[in-house]
């Protein structure tokens, strides 16, 4: 058995919803919040702090840049542009990202930090629209709506208007939807935010049958 670490056969930024997905040879898929990566950055003064990394929760990967045949370069939003992730790196980043993450989740505790607490909430305003038969079963061709902060992406809130249309549920689902953000094809993931337009179209031309009673 080869003890060589897999090699990327595709990496994918999805700076909409602050992701990097990277596909293996080996058939392993992973995807990595933007978080995630900074604060397990590989720089040598990431590594040598005694301190976690803090305020990081809305960082974002500006651009990647390749190292050789051999790793990649991330550059953040923050400045942040000295981490060299090699393959054997992401690879495991990858494969122990759950526990990776609850260890990094305790020291936060540990020294009293509280994720997300010095972000202000504010009104995210969305507009939806609505695409061929939808149109006519939801009665509106598009809606505004104010976000609940229990929404924020595409699957979330797709689960909000199954709830408040219960009797369309079964048409508002992920497998039936191609959604839109922006006018870009967006994923169940695909982060929401203030001013975005949300476009909902059926991937079949007819409306499921409905059951019969």
């Amino acid at each position: 058995m080869s003890n060589e670490t897999p090699i990327p056969l595709e990496i994918n930024l999805h700076q909409k919803s602050r992701k990097l997905t990277i596909s293996f040879s080996d058939g392993a898929s992973f995807d990595y919040p933007s978080e995630y990566l900074r604060v397990f950055s590989p720089a040598a003064e990431v590594k040598a702090s005694s301190e976690p990394v803090t305020g990081k929760e809305s960082v974002n990967i500006k651009r990647i840049e390749p190292q050789g045949q051999y790793a990649i370069r991330l550059i953040f939003d923050d400045g942040h542009d000295t981490g060299i992730y090699s393959w054997e790196t992401l690879y495991e980043l990858g494969q122990q990202w759950e526990t990776k993450w609850q260890a990094y989740l305790q020291r936060l505790e540990a020294i009293g930090y509280q994720r997300g607490a010095s972000e202000v909430e504010t009104d995210r305003r969305i507009t939806i629209y609505y695409f061929s038969w939808l149109v006519q079963k939801l009665g509106k061709q598009s809606e505004e709506m104010i976000l609940p902060a229990s929404v924020s992406n595409i699957e979330t809130l797709l689960t909000l208007l199954r709830r408040r249309r219960p009797d369309r549920a079964d048409m508002l689902e992920m497998e039936s939807i191609r959604p839109t953000v922006n006018k870009q094809f967006a994923e169940s993931f695909t982060l929401l935010e203030d001013g975005d337009e949300v476009g909902l179209i059926p991937l079949s031309p007819t409306p499921p049958a409905t059951p019969s009673m």
